[in-house]
Order: C-alpha cells, then sequence, then structure tokens
C-alpha cells in the first residue's frame, strides 16, 4: 500500500515536472519569437510598433509565468485588445497631430536622401531603343545606335539590390529566343535600373524608358557639408529640420519631404488660419445641429407611434409594430442608397411627385440648406424605430391609473403627454439620447453614402462641404485632399475624441456609474 502511494507521488512529481518543462519551453520559444519581430520592426523604423508588441508580449509572458499575477490572466487578452485596438491608435493618433505628417512628409529623414540621391537626368539628347533576351537564367541586351549599327552585351545575371556594370560590344546574330515583351521589362524595371552600359566611346548609358537606354547622371549629389547639389541648374538645397524639406535660398522646396514634429501648429491652424477656421466652424455648428435635431426628431416621431400602438381602440398592433420596426432592421447602407436614388434632382420619385403636384423640382444635392433637409429626413427614418422601441416598453411602465385619474379631470391628450408621460419617461431616457447624440455626432456612413460632404464650401484650402461632419470632414483632409494632410486631420481627430469623450463621461455620470 505504502510503495503504491510513493509509486504514483513519483509518477505525479514526474508529470508537474514535465507539465513546467514544456511551459517554460513554450514561453522561451514565444520570447525569442517577440524578440525577433520586435528587432525586425524597428529596423524598418517602426519603433511605436515595435515598442507596442514588446509592451503587449512582455506583460503576457509576465502574466502567465508568474503565480502573483494568476487572476489577471482570465482579463488580460480584453486588456490587451484595448490597449491595441483603442488605447495605441488614440495615443499613436494625437502625436501624429503634432507632426507634419502628409502624403509629402511620409518619409524618414535618411530614406528622404536615399532617394533624392537616387534620381537622375538625361544629359545627351540621344536614346537608345534596347531588346532584352532571355538566356537560359541570365539575359542579353541589345541596343541600335542612330546608325543603326546594333551592339550588345555578354549574357549577364540581374539584381534589383547590385549594379551591374557591362561593355558594349558589336552585336552579332540576334539570340534565338524571342525578345521579352513590354510585360516583362516593366517586372524587370527595377533590376534593369542597375545596369550601366558603357559604350566603346566612353558614354556611361542607364535605363530612361521601358524601351531606351540614354547617357544619364545622378540629378543631386551630395556635398560634405549635408546640402544637395542640384547638377541641372547648379543651385544648393540645405535640409531644413523645421518644415522637413530641403530648400535653397529661395525658398523653393525638393520633394519629398521628411516628417518632423511641428508641435502646436496643426491645432493653431485650426484657430488662427481663415481658410480652415471659418470652414472647421460651420461644419462643427452643423454636426451639433445635426445631432441635436436628429435626436428630437427621432424622440418625437418615435414617441407618438409608441403612443399610437398603445391605443386599445387599434386593431392588428403587431403588424403594425412589425411594419415600423422594419426601417431597423433594413441594413443602413441600403436604406441611404435607397434614399439617395428617391431624391435625385432629374429622376427621382419625389421630384416627380413635386413637380406633377406643385410645379418644383428642388436641388437636393446642390442646395445646401436643402441637402441638409434632405440628410435630416433620411436620418429620422433610419433613427426613429429605435426611439421607438424605448418609448414601447417605458411607456408599459406608467401606471394607468394616472391617465384614468387625468381624464377624469378633464386633461387633453396634450397635458398627458407634458405632464405625466414626458415626467415619467424622460429620466430613464436621457443616458440613450446621450448616446444617440454621440452616435449622430460621428455618423461618417451617412455622409459619405448621401452626399459625400457635398455641397462645397467655397474658399476653404481644405475639402469641406455644407453637409459635411466632423468627422467625414476629418477623413476628407486625411485620404481625399491633394495633400493629404494626417497630422492636421489628427489634430482635428483628437478634437472630435475629446467631445465625443466628454459626452460618454456625461452619460456615465447621468446612469450613475462610478467612473
Amino acid at each position: 500500500m505504502h510503495s503504491h502511494a510513493l509509486s504514483t507521488s513519483v509518477a505525479e512529481r514526474k508529470r508537474i515536472m514535465n507539465t513546467s518543462i514544456f511551459k517554460w519551453a513554450a514561453l522561451g520559444a514565444t520570447f525569442l519569437l517577440a524578440l525577433y519581430l520586435t528587432v525586425a520592426l524597428y529596423a524598418q523604423d517602426q519603433f511605436a510598433f515595435a515598442m507596442l508588441f514588446l509592451v503587449v508580449i512582455g506583460s503576457a509572458l509576465y502574466i502567465f509565468s508568474s503565480n502573483k499575477a494568476y487572476a489577471h490572466r482570465y482579463i488580460y487578452p480584453a486588456i490587451a485588445g484595448m490597449g491595441v485596438f483603442v488605447i495605441f491608435p488614440l495615443i499613436y493618433t494625437v502625436g501624429i497631430g503634432f507632426t507634419n505628417y502628409s502624403a509629402s512628409n511620409l518619409l524618414t529623414f535618411d530614406r528622404v536622401q536615399e532617394q533624392l540621391l537616387a534620381q537622375q537626368y538625361q544629359t545627351g539628347d540621344e536614346r537608345y531603343k534596347f531588346k532584352l533576351y532571355p538566356e537560359g537564367e541570365q539575359y542579353i541586351l541589345q541596343l541600335q545606335l542612330p546608325s543603326g549599327e546594333m551592339v550588345g552585351t555578354s549574357a549577364f545575371g540581374m539584381s534589383a539590390e547590385e549594379e551591374v556594370a557591362l561593355e558594349l560590344e558589336a552585336a552579332g546574330s540576334s539570340p534565338s529566343a524571342a525578345p521579352l515583351g513590354l510585360k516583362d521589362i516593366v517586372k524587370l524595371k527595377n533590376e534593369l535600373r542597375q545596369v550601366e552600359l558603357k559604350t566603346t566611346e566612353g558614354k556611361s548609358l542607364r535605363l530612361a524608358g521601358l524601351r531606351d537606354f540614354a547617357a544619364m547622371s545622378p540629378a543631386y549629389t551630395l556635398q560634405e557639408d549635408g546640402t544637395l547639389y542640384d547638377q541641372r541648374n547648379q543651385v544648393a538645397y540645405y535640409p531644413n529640420d523645421d518644415i522637413g524639406f530641403y530648400q535653397n535660398a529661395e525658398g523653393e522646396t525638393l520633394s519629398p519631404g521628411w516628417t518632423v514634429t511641428i508641435g502646436w501648429e496643426n491645432y493653431l491652424r485650426v484657430i488662427t488660419d481663415p481658410s480652415i477656421r471659418e470652414p472647421f466652424m460651420q461644419i462643427f455648428v452643423w454636426t451639433i445641429a445635426f445631432a441635436s435635431l436628429t435626436v428630437l426628431f427621432t424622440l418625437a416621431l418615435g414617441l407618438m407611434l409608441a403612443n399610437l400602438l398603445q391605443w386599445d381602440q387599434i386593431k392588428g398592433k403587431g403588424f403594425y409594430r412589425m411594419m415600423l420596426i422594419l426601417p431597423y432592421a433594413v441594413p443602413a447602407f441600403i436604406s441611404i442608397l435607397v434614399f439617395k436614388g428617391l431624391f435625385n434632382q432629374n429622376f427621382g420619385e419625389i421630384n416627380l411627385v413635386l413637380e406633377g403636384l406643385f410645379g418644383v423640382r428642388p436641388d437636393w444635392f446642390s442646395d445646401a440648406g436643402l441637402a441638409r433637409a434632405m440628410i435630416l429626413i433620411v436620418n429620422t427614418w433610419l433613427g426613429y424605430p429605435y426611439m421607438m422601441l424605448l418609448c414601447m416598453g417605458l411607456l408599459q411602465a406608467i401606471p394607468r391609473d394616472l391617465y384614468e385619474a387625468s381624464a377624469m379631470d378633464g386633461a387633453t391628450p396634450l397635458d398627458n403627454l407634458f405632464r405625466i408621460t414626458l415626467p415619467q419617461i424622460i429620466r430613464p431616457l436621457i443616458p440613450l439620447l446621450i448616446a444617440s447624440f454621440a452616435f449622430n455626432f460621428n455618423n461618417f456612413v451617412l455622409i459619405a453614402l448621401l452626399t459625400g460632404g457635398a455641397p462645397d464650401i467655397i474658399g476653404a484650402t481644405t475639402p469641406a462641404g455644407t453637409t459635411d461632419l466632423l468627422v467625414s470632414y476629418t477623413y476628407r483632409i486625411a485620404f481625399q485632399d491633394s495633400g493629404q494632410n494626417f497630422g492636421l486631420a489628427a489634430a482635428i481627430a483628437t478634437v472630435i475624441f475629446l467631445l465625443v469623450g466628454s459626452l460618454s463621461l456625461l452619460n456615465l455620470k447621468l446612469s450613475k456609474v462610478k467612473v
């Protein structure tokens, strides 16, 4: 009996030891993989993402390997997801708001310098047509001189990373294989750019087009003092870290530029630049008005329909309830596109009816006032079922004897609405109304699909429309502007976050949730 218990104890210890070895081996492998990926991200100049990956993996290793943090391992995936998909993007966006990050300032200084030094220009007027023949895993290149003579190279290999210098000599008979077509030349474009051809006269030829070689020279040379010298017009450009561009004495800059920190400049532009401030304030006021009026209209319509469905004299309430909830069941983007067709100025059914009855054909998409009215109509249609469902539930909680006593006093339906119904339901509705306001404050899908922000605001230097909300305005600055000013868009996005965050905090307070 004793020996059996002893053998069982030994077996259990072996099992625990094997489990522990497997656990630490798995953690070690995970750590090595994480370390490799972190170094790889850092090597690609992705410092922020490397730090994020290091923090997430490091904290995961600690929590899942430490007995002290045992209880935290169950909530860690949710916390890690919040950090990766919410907190990090927020911090990253705020950081971009303090930079000049844009389509013309995407790269680091070293990458910009490398790209400018790689630029070349044609130094002569002559261009030489070429043909590229495959020769096993190598290639033979032949050029046609202006005299008509054919010159070529011996078989050679190409690489996109290493330059190849070749001597041209009189070409013999053409290779047996057919020359490569344009599609294959395009695939080998990077490799051909590394090929330098030397003529018998001492000229250096490089790829000048998809079918031509020509005498090429570097457009810029790097001087000892760090300036770039333009060999085409003999002008020096010095690196200006205040604006992130190479700049000459006259203020002219070279593209591309690099990303630099510019402090509060993006935020100050929103306040001081009239061509940005005025559209921003106009869009801000419209965003507040749109969200507020949407909440008001959807609440009014939803409450009215909920009251009607409570009326005892109405038969078939289930059918009416189902029909009235349908707009909530249909995907919003489908309803928006249907309304876009209905409001079409030339062929929309709404204008056809209005023209037949009153002889008018409103310009729903080109007139600012009508476009805003159209947006409110469509959004009220999309939002009233939600409010109706809320009000139906709250109305059923109101004691019926209150209405009976009111009827005995001779109260009208309006008296019942303002003295009984609203006071009873408004308190539980307030947090939901604030949540609806916050949602409509950022209702990007409606604007993007219905109007795209049009009609445009005249005189704005950024893409701004009279029906834009702040969120769609930010999107257009970041992805539709010719300059793609991500820094300015990030600054505006930060302002939006502060506004919506304040509304969310107010919502929590009104809901009596401790924060």
